[in-house]
């Protein structure tokens, strides 16, 4: 039979998560395709708190590639966006190698446009770049009809965002190929796996880092002779430990080899030359204040583990959040009368014994922690069903103006 028409507009809302590696990736083998030095593992966090929606529209109308961040037109051209579409189109046109589809295919040469937007503080440091990418690979792939692995497209768009495309506890293979084909991200266990663990994220602050991460890694693999040994000699282990802490559900051994890995990374960091520091004073002080409260308890209730920044991501189990989110009122005092101190998931109120106010919360820092987003695991992309929450409207333009 004859050809369908092709679309005249085709438009697609998708939403992903972000995460957080709880055994790090620092370092890449190859710039351009990102290519890590090393394995790495992390747990999706959950939509309702943290999420990208994109919206990715195509239309014969369109007469230039357009993008929009958070409302306002940013550069399209982004080398990194620009390989993300390139392979998309490439699986499309693969994918289209004689297959009769029902709906007819988008025209590849149609322009796009594509409108994003974070539900969190872009720069409070979250991992924005994972979401972000994860989200725009999962609206092209929709558009264009492509299916299969697209961990290894997402990679290409920011590396730890091929760990964003899965739900859960998720390994990023680092692969052994040179074309990189083989390193690609792979569940190992769903974010049901685990009912009761939590999340808290302490946010100190929304600077802007001073070092992005990947100049920081590029010089950390140039310059230190620490970076390779944690690459070829602990994280291979440290990977297979994590696996079997988190298929055990053992928080025990999960929180301890979670702050010893981002101690480490950190460690990296300060043995990269010159040094980078993304920890901050009040980090340490909520480094110090986490392994207080263990002694306390004589177990590990809470881990922390920090990224190439200073904001805390504090994992627990859910029988413990009430307890050290008190801690942490009372150790960082909010500023105004506590309004959206918490946010996210429900904290029930605690009181907290004497002799734990003793022993663990020392000298308060009034302000200090700007607010705590509780969280839990999630699942990876979603497709948005509800034309409503296109971020686009039918003309291809922003529907919101910020």
């Amino acid at each position: 039979g004859a050809m369908a028409e092709e679309r005249a507009l085709a438009m697609v809302t998708c939403t992903a998560p972000v995460n957080i590696a709880v055994i790090k990736y620092w370092g890449k083998r190859d710039n351009d395709l990102i290519l890590p030095i090393n394995s790495s593992l992390s747990v999706t966090l959950h939509q309702d708190q943290l999420k990208t929606t994109t919206t990715a529209a195509a239309s014969r109308d369109f007469a230039e590639d357009r993008l929009w961040l958070n409302g306002e037109e940013a550069d399209v051209g982004h080398p990194r966006l620009q390989a993300c579409l390139r392979e998309v189109r490439r699986l499309a046109r693969k994918r289209r190698g004689g297959s009769a589809e029902d709906v007819a295919p988008l025209n590849l040469s149609y322009k796009i446009h594509i409108a994003t937007e974070n539900n969190f503080p872009t720069a409070a440091g979250l991992a924005s770049s994972a979401a972000g990418y994860a989200c725009l690979v999962s609206a092209l792939a929709r558009l264009y009809g492509v299916e299969g692995e697209l961990s290894e497209v997402a990679r290409r768009g920011s590396g730890s965002a091929c760990r964003s495309m899965l739900g859960g506890f998720v390994q990023w293979q680092r692969g052994e190929r040179p074309d990189g084909r083989d390193s690609l991200a792979q569940q190992v266990a769903p974010e049901t796996h685990w009912p009761e663990l939590r999340v808290l994220v302490l946010v100190v602050s929304g600077e802007k880092k001073q070092v992005g991460s990947t100049a920081g890694m590029q010089t950390s693999v140039d310059t230190s002779p620490l970076l390779k040994h944690r690459a070829e000699a602990v994280v291979p282990e440290r990977l297979a430990l994590m696996m079997r802490h988190i298929h055990e559900r053992d928080f025990e051994g999960f929180g301890q080899l979670t702050m010893k890995d981002s101690n480490q990374f950190h460690a990296t960091c300060l043995d990269t030359f010159p040094p980078i520091f993304y920890l901050n004073d009040l980090s340490r002080q909520i480094i110090a204040l986490a392994h207080r409260f263990n002694a306390h308890h004589g177990r590990t209730k809470v881990a922390y583990t920090f990224d190439a920044g200073p904001n805390a991501v504090i994992f627990t189990l859910a029988d413990t959040v009430a307890e050290f989110v008190e801690v942490v009122r009372r150790s960082f005092p909010p500023a105004t009368n506590g309004d959206q101190f918490v946010r996210g998931l429900p904290v029930d109120s605690a009181s907290l014994p004497e002799e734990l106010l003793t022993a663990v919360v020392t000298e308060p820092v009034p302000g200090a922690v700007r607010y705590i987003l509780h969280t839990k695991p999630g699942p990876g992309p979603q497709l948005l069903d509800d034309p409503s929450q296109h971020l686009l409207g039918a003309d291809g333009l922003p529907r919101r103006c910020t």
